[in-house]
């Protein structure tokens, strides 16, 4: 029997208690396969970021159960949850988060350091990430001597170097001009090409395009769980 990669199941959200007590999330089910690419949709404060966040295992839920890998990681101990995260996730944000005062290949490196990996293999394996992102004549740079979108280039490579089985993006492209959303988006398509699932937060429909299921939440919910590209054309502009 197989198992989805991600399962939620009646996972629950509150943060603060009493009358102030907010309610991100109200009780979702989600099952997500392995090798799936699925963007997460929804308006400002509908739950999408909180359900991301409990996805990367970067927060707790409040009631129910995460299932990764058919495991109950909502029952992890923070070490193995900080293990989870380096082995077999990886993360881009729209900021890119790089350390400033590292070049490009220390920054991919660093995932490597926490891992363990031998100094010789870190640098192997962060140059082969950067070269796949194009950036193999970049490897010396710090950020400010790099473009936006190479910057973001740097945060997936990072993000891949450790071969995770799951790619979180939280809203990854809202901070490139249009021409680099192009590259970064056909990066994604080749790492699930590849066959890395991919989970992505995203507001701008034509990004979600780019998926091939998109999951759109509303006021804590899931609105709809399993909308192709055009349907959710359909829900946009309903």
């Amino acid at each position: 029997m197989t198992f989805p990669l991600i399962r939620l199941e009646t996972l629950s959200k509150v943060y603060g208690t009493g009358q102030t007590a907010v309610h991100a999330l109200n009780g979702i089910n989600l099952s997500i396969e392995e090798g799936q690419y699925c963007a997460i949709m929804g308006a400002s404060g509908s739950g999408k970021s909180t359900a991301m966040n409990l996805i990367g295992c970067l927060d707790r839920p409040t009631t129910g159960s995460y299932y990764f890998d058919n495991q109950d990681v909502s029952r992890f101990s923070d070490e193995t949850l900080a293990h989870l995260r380096n082995r077999k996730l990886g993360f881009v944000f729209q900021q890119f988060h790089l350390l400033p005062h590292l070049t490009a290949l220390e920054n991919v490196m660093l995932p490597l350091i926490y891992a363990g990996d031998p100094p010789e293999q870190r640098k192997e394996k962060a140059v082969k990430a950067l070269e796949q992102m194009g950036l193999g004549s970049r490897l010396c740079n710090q950020p400010n001597q790099l473009s936006g979108g190479q910057q973001q280039r740097v945060a997936i490579a990072r993000a891949i170097v450790n071969n995770p089985r799951l790619l979180l993006a939280d809203e990854p492209t809202g901070a490139l001009d249009s021409r680099t959303v192009k590259e970064v988006l056909d990066i994604f398509q080749q790492l699930h090409d590849s066959g890395i699932t991919i989970v992505m937060v995203t507001h701008e429909v034509e990004v979600a395009r780019h998926s091939q299921r998109i999951v759109w939440f509303r006021d804590g919910e899931i609105i709809y769980s399993h909308l192709t590209p055009e349907e959710m054309m359909e829900v946009a502009v309903s």
